[in-house]
């Protein structure tokens, strides 16, 4: 007999499980469908977040702070630290270990809100039915009245460098060096080109990042950006801009990288070499020909702003639809999925998503560039705060960067806040939640925050939006 479901999710990742558990929690017949095997061979829950993405590479990230802090920034704090050795293998067991107690913790999540685990590869067939094929080959068919489809993301590969998990990895491959490398290539000078790049450059590796395009960053906001690549190449990062890699050739467990710049043609020779220039969505073999599910020519999911898909009662999140692939946004939008099944109201401020890039200094930003605003035609008053003037910050001897407020310069309302520095994610989900109730930059100077804090940044920059800055000199608004 054919099992039926209120709703099928195809995907553990943070969208996939989490809408799993909200729509069981509403009290909706769930079942969840996955495929992703751990070493041993065990179906891993949590997606490439929780297994070889967001959570591993901050627990390296992590650890390879220590590392340097302890190495360098110690003695300044009348600490002496000698004879300081780094065991690689330790540190990829602790981030491993980590993973595990996570994956296994939405497996008992699933099994307390009563979410029905189906192991195997989910396809969607015609008529919301879903086609589960086991490791073991055998297919069942499971109805549904809802379908959620959440199969993610994974790395992308370029012909020039291919993958060999050995010498040139993707990703996942680097996290799971046993040991440092001499010299590391990365290609690509994004997210996880510059945290991975981060991690390895804090322990001993001399470090190489070649981007294609001219211009840091380019999402995030110039002065911000500027800010990072003085910082970064003051770590010891090699960003080498406008650099197109055209081939490779591994040669004795070492590869030769050619590539392009203003300069001509280059070739560096690396000991390892990661591949970070981005990810496509997973769609292979998840639609059947008649599902009547729409996708473009590069296999995203075409979705309204509710995450529908062009069948009723057949959605998709996350990394498999338009946006940027954070795996906050995919929960985020698993939950108002779910609650939209159930028939609750929901939707989601798709202008106020925060992105972040966990480096160190962590770059954090919500809402619109001073860029972009120009752009629009749109007149705004900034104000900036360095940490250079915070006593929290110096404190802790961690003074560098700044936070920026963007406001409406007939409003007054916050249209942007970013960071680099210190704690930038957490002072950037404060800017979010007043925009999120339309806060004015008068609103948040207004506000009375703990002292000594690296929160007071975020109420100083507020307040030079006004030129009303109390702990460091304001400047004429623009």
């Amino acid at each position: 007999m054919t099992q039926k479901f209120d709703v099928v999710v195809i995907g553990a990742g943070p969208g996939g499980y989490v809408a799993a558990i909200k729509a069981a929690q509403l009290g909706l017949k769930t079942a969840c469908i996955e495929k992703y095997q751990d070493k041993e061979g065990k179906t891993a829950l949590g997606g490439t977040c929780l297994n070889v993405g967001c959570i591993p590479s901050k627990a390296l990230l992590d650890s390879s702070w220590k590392y340097y802090e302890a190495k360098d920034h110690f003695a300044i704090h009348g600490i002496e630290a000698k004879g300081l050795t780094i065991d690689v293998p330790a540190m990829i067991s602790r981030k491993s270990n980590i993973v595990k107690n996570l994956t296994g913790g939405v497996a008992t999540l699933f099994k307390a809100n009563g979410v029905t685990l189906l192991e195997g590869h989910g396809k969607l067939l015609a008529g919301k039915q879903v086609e589960v094929t086991g490791s073991d080959g055998k297919t069942q068919i499971i109805d549904a009245e809802n379908v959620i489809l959440a199969s993610g993301s994974k790395p992308i590969d370029i012909p020039p460098a291919p993958i060999d998990q050995d010498v040139i990895v993707d990703s996942t491959g680097a996290l799971e060096f046993q040991s440092v490398p001499k010299k590391l290539g990365v290609i690509g000078a994004g997210v996880i080109g510059l945290e991975l790049g981060s991690v390895w450059a804090r322990l001993g590796a001399e470090v190489t990042v070649l981007e294609a395009l001219d211009k840091f960053l380019p999402a995030a906001d110039e002065q911000i950006a500027k800010e990072a690549l003085k910082t970064f190449t003051k770590q010891g990062l090699n960003i080498r801009l406008g650099a197109r890699v055209t081939g490779s050739e591994v040669k004795k467990k070492q590869v030769t990288v050619n590539f392009t710049d203003a300069e001509g043609e280059q070739k560096i020779v690396f000991d390892k070499l990661i591949v970070a220039v981005g990810r496509r969505p997973v769609t292979t073999d998840l639609l059947a020909s008649d599902s009547g599910v729409d996708m473009d020519e590069r296999g995203y999911i075409f979705v309204n702003d509710q995450c529908a898909t062009s069948v009723p009662g057949v959605y998709a999140v996350g990394d498999v639809v338009r946006g940027a692939m954070l795996a906050h946004k995919a929960s985020e939008e698993g939950v108002m999925v779910a609650e939209r099944i159930a028939g609750h109201k929901a939707q989601i401020n798709y202008d106020l998503i925060p992105s972040v890039i966990y480096t160190h200094p962590e770059i954090a930003w919500v809402g619109k560039t001073e860029q972009q605003l120009k752009t629009e035609g749109v007149a705004v008053n900034v104000g900036t705060f360095p940490f250079a003037a915070s006593g929290r910050a110096m404190a802790a001897n961690d003074t560098g960067g700044l936070v920026k407020v963007i406001a409406d310069a007939t409003t007054d309302r916050v249209l942007g806040v970013h960071v680099i520095g210190p704690s930038a994610a957490e002072l950037v989900q404060q800017g979010a939640i007043g925009m999120e109730f339309g806060t004015s930059a008068e609103d948040l100077g207004m506000m009375v925050f703990s002292h000594p804090t690296l929160s007071e940044a975020l109420h100083e920059a507020a307040l030079a939006v006004n030129g009303q800055a109390i702990h460091i000199a304001n400047r004429k608004k623009r």
